[in-house]
């Protein structure tokens, strides 16, 4: 009880500049040692080829898919603990975490038999081309099995994250991600399992985080429980977690169903432009995991402070999280923007490859810089549970104004020099993705 009356305390009063920086570094280290990963995963397999390359974009897209599963437990889960735990009602807490974390272990399990059942159409669905396909069913099969892990440890890093606690989720994410990145060159070349082994070691190190996360919980780290007497099936309360997380799952959902779009039109030009966008995707997501991870920082605090009442407190850390996304984001995208050929060609020395990436990294690099303002602002409506604003912003940024395009400006087929012309439009919609 003592332990849980000092971290109230903590992020209840510690000066809010200090408190953020505490809280985001952890958040900030996971996210880019992760798509450090991410990125060294695709440099592996692209030493198999073009077409293995590109698979990995096609999977990383469903990959998304599997965990806006997760996000939608794990962020409603945790935006209301954070609540509860600023109004000390810790029992309740625990009812949350314990039924969240059933809820998306089940979806999860559910998710992977679903796919199991129409592999080939889910992989060819996903913007496979015949060359690519052989390699993204081979890969897609190793992230199913580890399908449930993924989505439950969503939700234990979240909450881990919204108590304040996000060093503990820290030591589970980079556990796995290092593990990953040591597995992949052992289990690709060493054994020559080629693709096979990228998949076996993303599935093996996702297990191991799984592992780690749950330790927390059942050694009693946390302020709420997790345990089988804790769990609900309630509709109250699985109501109350999956509409506060709607938009988590509003954003990682059409986030994904958009990047499935952008490799089925990709796919027009060639295994190269899928290969392209794949490597865009990754380097500008790690631009991005930087404010996101100043973002998440914030969550706890808004959180915590909204539910004991402090509503000036809450304001304050919004001005300063939004300033400080900001500024990193700067100093971040300038370099990418500046350096877009080399960092593509570090990663896959096609030219063709190279062409498209260039383009369209820089384009992703110009439109970064107005992300902070739209995220921090949603993560604020989702902290405080305002549900309908942050579903709204969610998936207006996400989808609503971004999927179109795809549909009605790059029809399939035309002449070569309509492609090319569109390879233009493609990278523009790209950048438009991100606004």
């Amino acid at each position: 009880m003592n332990n849980n009356n000092e971290q109230f305390k903590k992020l209840t009063e510690t000066p809010v500049l200090p408190l953020l920086i505490k809280l985001s570094v952890p958040t900030v280290i996971s996210m880019l040692v992760t798509n450090i990963y991410n990125m060294a995963d695709t440099a592996f397999v692209s030493r198999l080829g073009t077409s293995a390359s590109g698979a990995v974009g096609i999977v990383f897209g469903y990959m998304s898919i599997i965990q806006a599963v997760g996000f939608l437990f794990g962020q409603g889960a945790g935006s209301i603990v954070s609540r509860l735990l600023g109004a000390k009602k810790m029992d309740e807490a625990s009812v949350i975490t314990s039924s969240a974390f059933f809820f998306a272990l089940f979806f999860g399990a559910l998710t992977s038999v679903i796919s199991f059942l129409c592999l080939d159409d889910l992989a060819a669905a996903l913007g496979s081309t015949p060359t690519i396909l052989p390699h993204a069913r081979t890969y897609i099969t190793y992230i199913l099995v580890a399908a449930p892990f993924m989505t439950s440890s969503v939700v234990l890093n979240n909450v881990l994250r919204y108590e304040g606690k996000a060093m503990l989720g820290m030591v589970g994410l980079l556990t796995g991600a290092i593990l990953n990145i040591a597995g992949d060159p052992i289990f690709m070349f060493i054994f020559k399992m080629g693709i096979a082994g990228a998949g076996l070691s993303t599935a093996l190190s996702q297990i191991i985080s799984f592992s780690l996360l749950l330790s927390m919980f059942l050694r009693g780290k946390t302020a709420a429980k997790l345990s089988v007497r804790y769990i609900s099936l309630h509709p109250r309360y699985f109501l109350d977690i999956v509409t506060t997380g709607l938009p988590s799952l509003l954003r990682q959902g059409l986030t994904s169903y958009a990047t499935v779009l952008l490799n089925q039109r990709a796919g027009v030009y060639g295994d190269h432009a899928i290969a392209a966008m794949s490597i865009v995707s990754r380097v500008g997501f790690f631009v991005f995991s930087v404010a996101l991870g100043i973002g998440q920082g914030f969550q706890p605090i808004s959180g915590f402070n909204y539910g004991a009442g402090k509503y000036r407190r809450v304001k304050e850390a919004y001005r300063t999280t939004l300033i400080l996304g900001e500024v990193l984001m700067t100093l971040a995208a300038v370099p990418v923007f500046i350096y877009a050929a080399p960092i593509i060609g570090a990663i896959r020395n096609d030219p063709a490859v190279i062409e498209v990436g260039t383009r369209a990294m820089r384009l992703t690099a110009a439109a970064l810089l107005f992300l902070p303002m739209c995220m921090v602002t949603e993560m604020l409506f989702q902290s405080t549970g305002h549900k309908l604003g942050a579903a709204a912003l969610s998936s207006l940024r996400s989808g609503l104004f971004f999927i179109p395009r795809w549909c009605f400006c790059l029809p399939q087929g035309g002449s070569a020099a309509y492609r090319r012309h569109s390879r233009w439009r493609m990278c523009w919609l790209l950048c438009l993705r991100c606004l």
